[in-house]
């Protein structure tokens, strides 16, 4: 029966401590509102300053994912390297991990004509296996069939926004348009990736690389993609890939790139046991001037060609914005500092004034234990108050935000670090002004009525 009386001691104890300091934040509503505002800004500057990083981090991750999940690009640089059509069409059975490959022709500012409409667009040329490259899916009509890319068929393609302009929006699937003078019959449309994503693609007309190399004039292509079942097995393609072509652009380890012939291995001239006693003066000979048309890639520092894989790609776009998302969420967190700082100068404040009132609780028999809780929970009061504000103030502000066209987002993570922040500071900054308040000495306290 003791212990019971105790804890219903305690309770009715902890309940008035509670309403005294409800009754301590509205017995001054400004100065309770100016700190609740510090804090409130310091929560909606975290809320919404993560949002916008979250937000931009989403949106760069979403671009990157539009090119198609384990697809590996290999990209020449310099003009003297290139790549034949069918070194991409039989890639997938020289290098383990790919499922398949095609050559890439592009041509820009091409003149396209549809009925009495002309403009320059940009064409892609591709073979038969793109839209499983590319995870692109055709929403009217078929893509072109490999008999098409052999026999250089004039059929086209349509990306989502250049079919919408035809027909007010309807199917132009079997209509005939003219690309650089030449009648090309549709016989698909590629679905939507949507703004900025995909490359772009939405805006471009698809075709056979052997019809794009006609337009273009050209014998070789400058781009592969390359696609891999997973991502373990893109990582594979990335090594084998990277030996192949390394020999192709004389990177070998047999082949210097200065002379790749009448070396030993290291590239060291043998020298005979013969000539070895013999010794002849010999001038060095200047090192011929090597004209600016025909200097070496490797002497200018340039990467002939790059393999890239868009899975790296995703991720380091991905880590650098949660980098960047954090530093912005350190940034607006100083502000919650500010609030906390200005919480304890509050409470220091009212402490002073508040004197007589902490004297006259202590001499009716309030323990120290009381007055340090009933301030403590004023500091979480306004702690509390200013934290749902800000949090609506921030998600206002990601809207507003979202509203003129930049990627924004309410974050859980950055409510929660919010919220912890705010209330930490709270109570850490409403800890002295507690303390200070349940050590005044009742004597001296009602010294100051």
């Amino acid at each position: 029966m003791q212990d019971r009386g105790n804890i219903t001691s305690l309770l009715v104890r902890l309940k008035f401590s509670a309403l005294m300091a409800f009754d301590g934040i509205t017995s001054n509503l400004l100065r309770t509102f100016l700190t609740v505002l510090g804090i409130s800004i310091g929560v909606a500057a975290v809320v919404s300053l993560m949002g916008i990083g979250e937000g931009a981090r989403k949106s760069i991750v979403s671009q990157f994912e539009s090119l198609g999940e384990n697809v590996i690009v290999i990209k020449s640089n310099v003009d003297t390297v290139t790549f034949e059509p069918e070194e991409a069409e039989n890639l997938s059975g020289r290098v383990t991990g790919i499922q398949y490959a095609t050559p890439v022709v592009y041509t820009k500012d091409t003149p396209v004509r549809w009925r009495r409409d002309e403009s320059e667009m940009n064409i892609v040329g591709v073979n038969q296996l793109y839209p499983e490259i590319k995870d692109h899916a055709v929403v009217s009509g078929n893509f072109f069939t490999s008999l098409h890319v052999k026999q250089r068929s004039p059929v086209a393609v349509l990306g989502y926004n250049v079919a919408n302009s035809f027909l007010n929006g309807r199917s132009p699937v079997g209509q005939t348009l003219k690309i650089n003078g030449i009648n090309y019959r549709i016989v698909g449309v590629l679905g939507e990736k949507g703004e900025g994503k995909g490359d772009g693609i939405d805006d471009k007309i698809v075709i056979p690389y052997t019809s794009a190399m006609k337009i273009s004039g050209t014998k070789d292509v400058s781009e592969i993609w390359a696609k891999s079942a997973n991502a373990e097995d893109a990582e594979l393609a990335m090594v084998q890939l990277g030996r192949i072509y390394k020999r192709k652009v004389g990177m070998g380890s047999n082949i210097t790139p200065e002379n790749g012939e009448g070396q030993g291995q290291g590239g060291e001239v043998e020298v005979s046991k013969e000539c070895e006693a013999v010794e002849v003066p010999v001038e060095p000979m200047p090192e011929p001037e090597v004209p600016a048309e025909d200097e070496n890639v490797f002497t200018k520092g340039e990467e002939p060609l790059t393999i890239t894989s868009l899975n790296n790609l995703v991720k380091e776009a991905d880590q650098a914005n949660r980098i960047m998302t954090v530093l912005l969420g350190g940034i607006a967190a100083v502000s919650l500092l500010v609030g906390g700082i200005g919480i304890m100068n509050i409470m220091l404040v009212a402490v002073t004034e508040r004197t007589s009132e902490i004297g006259v609780r202590r001499a009716l028999g309030a323990k120290k234990e009381d007055l340090l809780i009933q301030f403590l929970l004023e500091a979480v009061y306004v702690s509390i108050i200013g934290c749902v504000t800000g949090i609506v103030l921030g998600a206002w502000a990601v809207s507003l935000v979202s509203k003129y066209g930049l990627s924004a987002v309410v974050s859980f993570d950055s409510i929660r670090i919010a919220v912890f922040v705010a209330l930490t500071s709270g109570l850490l900054f409403g800890v002295y002004p507690a303390i200070n308040a349940s050590s005044l000495p009742p004597v001296e306290a009602l010294k100051s009525q």
